[in-house]
């Protein structure tokens, strides 16, 4: 486990690694139902579709296509958005996205759209902040 006041200044694609795999084991064997590609930490830095200032990152992404169904974070996206913060902080927000990620699965696999409407919704707001 990571140390409370421990601040994140730079942490190594394994670091982070451990990490995920730590939350990874704390969700339920069912969630991972149907979810063939695993999960998967790129070191990839991906700003998201509608960033028009460099700032809006992706940090995760839920696929469900030919290569089947998967959980892609991103390494560099995270390092880009979370310099300066704690480990623990860190670890919550990896947790955060990750079951955000996992809520896409359970969703897909129920056929509902909800958290997508509430992540368009946000991208909506956002434009909206951006003048777009």
């Amino acid at each position: 486990m990571y140390q409370a006041g421990e601040v994140l200044n730079l942490i190594l694609i394994d670091e982070m690694n451990e990490m995920l795999k730590e939350i990874a084991d704390e969700i339920p064997e069912p969630f991972y139902a149907h979810l063939n590609g695993g999960v998967i930490l790129s070191p990839k830095t991906v700003l998201h579709d509608d960033d028009v200032d460099g700032s809006l990152f992706t940090l995760g992404e839920y696929h469900h296509d030919n290569m089947g169904r998967y959980i892609v974070l991103y390494y560099g996206s995270f390092r880009e958005t979370c310099a300066g913060m704690s480990r623990k902080t860190l670890y919550r927000k990896l947790k955060k996205t990750l079951l955000h990620e996992f809520t896409h699965h359970i969703e897909s696999l129920a056929g509902e759209r909800g958290l997508e409407r509430r992540d368009a919704i946000e991208i909506a707001k956002y434009r909206r902040k951006m003048g777009l």
